[in-house]
C-alpha cells in the first residue's frame, strides 16, 4: 500500500460532524480540491461563493440593463424596431448554443483558466501550446475590453443623466473620458475586496435588475402618451447607416445584442472559488444567458411601446443617449431620472461583475507563465484575490478608452473588439470539443448526451459569422471618423501575441502548468525512492483505501 499526498483540507474529511449541513459542505469542498489537484491546480484562492453567486457574476457580466440601452439609438438607426427586440431574441437563442457548449467542458475541466485551459485538454495536437497562447489572449482581451466598453457607457450615461436636470450642460468626449477614468478607479478599488463581499454584491446586482427592469417597464409603459402601433413598435426596419442593403444594416444592428450576450464564461473563470463548481459553474453560464435573454427582450419591447417620434426622439435626438430622450418625453423628468439612477446602479454592478472574470482569467494565464509580468500578475492579496491582476486590466482599459477622444464610432468599435475576441476564444475549445476530442471526451456532472454535437456545430457557425460581420463597415461612406477600426488593435494585441510566441514562448511555453502533484514514496531494494504522479480520485465508498483519519491511499 502507498501514500500520496493530497490538499490539506482532505485531513478532515470522514471525521464525525455534529452538524450534518456542515459535514455535507466540508465534504463537497473536498471533492471539488481533490477534482483541482487532479487538474493540476493547488486551491489557492477562497472557495466562498455559491451557484447562485456564480449566477449573478455571470449575469452582470451580461447586463441587459448596461448593454442593450446605452446603443439602443444606434440598433434603431441600423435596424429599427426589428432589430432591437427579434434581433435580439434571434442572438439571445443562438448564444445559449454556444453557452451549452461551454458549460458541458465546463463542468468536465471547472478551472479558473477557463477557455485555454480547456484547448489544452480537448486538443491533441503538437500545437497545443500555441493554440493556448492564442485562446488565452483572445480570452483576455474580450474581458480586458469589456472593462473598457461597460464603464464607457456608464459614463455616458451618467453625463447624460446630469444634461436631464441641468439642460445648459453639454457634454464632450473629454468629459466622459474624465468620467470613465473616475469609474475605472472606484471598479478596481472595489474588486480588491475579499471574494465573500464580491458574491455579495453581486447577489444584490440580480436582484436590482430584475426589480429595475419591471420598474421601468411599468411605470414607463403608463406614464408614455401616444404609443406606437404594435406593428411600428414591433415590426419597423429603419436604415440610417448609408448602406443601401437594409438587409445589411439590419444585421449591423445586431452588435448590440451580441455585446449584450457576452462575458458569460466568467462562471468558469471564478470556479476555483466556486463550491461545487462541476455544477454550479455550468448552470451560471447557462443561467446568465437564459435570464438575459427572457429579461432583455421585455426591456426592448416596452422600450419600443414608448417611442413617440421616430424621428425627433431616436434620427435627430437632443441628447446623446436616445434612450433618456425616450424616458424624458414619456415620463418627465422626475421619473426619468428615477430611471436613470436604476440604469447607472445596474450599470456599475456589471462592471465589477466584468472585472472580477477578468482578474481571474489574466491571473490564471499569469499562474502558466503566458503574461507579461506573469509573477507579479499571479501574485495574491492576504484576501487571496488577484489585486495586480485587476489593476493591471484598469490600465489597459484606460489605455484602450483613449481613441473614444477622436472618433465618432469609436465606442461601437471597442464593443466589436470585445464581441469579435470573445466569439474567437469560444470557438476553439468548442471545435475542439467536436472534433479532436468527441470520441474521447469525458463529460462531466452537466453534460448535453446527443445534442452535444449538434449544439457545437451551431454555435461555432455562428460565431464565425459574427465574428466576420463585425469587422465590417458600420457607416457608409467611409471616413477616417466614422471607420470601424476595430481590426487595428484586435490585430495588434494578437499579432503581438503570435509574435512574441514565435520568438520566446514557443521555446519555453507548454500550455497549463501543474503547481501540486501527488509525491508516492516507496520502498524498492532497500532504497526509498520517491515519485511524481497525478492525483487520482477515490471513492469514499472505497474504505480500503482511506486511513483511520480520512487520508486517501492508492495502490500499486
Amino acid at each position: 500500500m502507498t501514500w500520496i499526498k493530497v490538499p490539506d483540507r482532505a485531513l478532515i474529511f470522514g471525521r464525525e460532524r455534529s452538524n450534518e449541513r456542515e459535514k455535507k459542505r466540508e465534504q463537497a469542498a473536498i471533492q471539488d480540491e481533490l477534482l483541482l489537484a487532479k487538474l493540476g491546480y493547488k486551491q489557492s484562492l477562497n472557495r466562498q461563493l455559491s451557484t447562485f453567486s456564480n449566477f449573478a457574476i455571470s449575469f452582470g457580466c451580461c447586463s441587459v440593463l448596461s448593454g442593450l440601452l446605452p446603443m439602443w439609438g444606434t440598433t434603431l438607426l441600423t435596424g429599427g424596431t426589428s432589430a432591437s427586440i427579434w434581433g435580439y431574441l434571434v442572438v439571445a437563442l443562438l448564444t445559449l448554443s454556444i453557452g451549452f457548449s461551454l458549460a458541458e467542458i465546463c463542468s468536465a475541466f471547472p478551472t479558473t483558466g477557463g477557455l485555454y485551459f480547456w484547448t489544452a485538454q480537448l486538443s491533441d495536437s503538437e500545437w497545443v501550446p500555441f493554440m493556448c497562447w492564442i485562446v488565452g489572449y483572445f480570452n483576455w482581451l474580450s474581458l480586458a475590453v469589456a472593462i473598457c466598453a461597460g464603464d464607457l457607457g456608464m459614463a455616458g450615461f451618467l453625463t447624460s443623466a446630469i444634461s436631464v436636470t441641468n439642460p445648459d450642460f453639454v457634454t464632450t468626449p473629454a468629459i466622459d473620458y474624465g468620467v470613465y477614468i473616475a469609474i475605472l478607479l472606484i471598479h478596481g478599488w472595489m474588486n480588491t475586496w475579499p471574494v465573500k463581499y464580491t458574491g455579495m454584491i453581486n447577489n444584490l446586482s440580480v436582484w436590482w435588475h430584475m426589480m429595475g427592469i419591471l420598474f421601468i417597464v411599468v411605470v414607463g409603459l403608463l406614464l408614455t402618451p401616444n404609443k406606437p402601433s404594435a406593428s411600428f413598435a414591433l415590426g419597423q426596419v429603419y436604415n440610417g447607416s448609408g448602406f443601401k442593403s437594409d438587409g445589411y444594416a439590419w444585421l449591423i444592428g445586431l452588435l448590440q445584442a451580441q455585446f449584450t450576450l457576452n462575458g458569460y464564461d466568467s462562471a468558469a473563470h471564478v470556479s476555483e472559488e466556486t463550491r461545487s463548481a462541476q455544477k454550479g459553474s455550468p448552470m451560471g453560464i447557462v443561467m446568465a444567458i437564459g435570464t438575459s435573454a427572457v429579461a432583455g427582450t421585455i426591456l426592448m419591447i416596452a422600450c419600443a411601446f414608448m417611442i413617440q417620434d421616430f424621428d425627433k426622439q431616436i434620427v435627430h435626438s437632443n441628447n446623446n443617449m436616445a434612450i433618456t430622450q425616450v424616458f424624458l418625453d414619456g415620463a418627465g423628468v422626475g421619473w426619468t431620472m428615477w430611471f436613470l439612477v436604476i440604469i447607472l446602479v445596474a450599470m456599475y454592478f456589471a462592471g465589477g461583475a466584468v472585472i472580477v472574470g477578468s482578474s481571474r482569467q489574466t491571473y490564471a494565464f499569469a499562474r502558466d507563465g503566458a503574461m507579461p509580468c506573469s509573477k507579479w500578475l499571479s501574485k495574491l492579496t492576504k484576501y487571496k484575490v488577484p489585486s495586480n491582476a485587476v489593476w493591471f486590466n484598469i490600465a489597459f482599459s484606460a489605455i484602450l478608452g483613449i481613441p473614444y477622444l477622436f472618433s465618432e464610432v469609436a465606442f461601437e468599435t471597442i464593443v466589436s473588439i470585445n464581441t469579435i475576441a470573445a466569439s474567437i476564444s469560444y470557438f476553439i475549445p468548442i471545435w475542439l470539443r467536436i472534433t479532436m476530442a468527441r470520441k474521447r471526451f469525458q463529460k462531466g456532472p452537466f453534460h448535453l448526451g446527443l445534442f452535444s454535437i449538434p449544439c457545437g456545430i451551431i454555435a461555432c457557425a455562428w460565431i464565425t459569422f459574427t465574428s466576420v460581420l463585425f469587422i465590417l463597415p458600420t457607416q457608409w461612406p467611409v471616413n477616417p471618423s466614422n471607420m470601424n477600426f476595430a481590426i487595428i488593435p484586435f490585430a495588434f494585441v494578437i499579432g503581438l501575441a503570435t509574435l512574441v510566441y514565435a520568438i520566446s514562448g514557443r521555446k519555453w511555453f507548454t500550455g497549463p502548468v501543474r503547481n501540486i502533484d501527488t509525491v508516492v514514496i516507496r520502498e524498492e531494494d532497500g532504497q526509498v525512492i520517491q515519485e511524481t504522479r497525478r492525483v487520482v480520485l477515490l471513492s469514499e465508498n472505497d474504505s480500503d483505501d482511506w486511513m483511520p483519519d480520512g487520508i486517501p491511499v492508492m495502490k500499486n
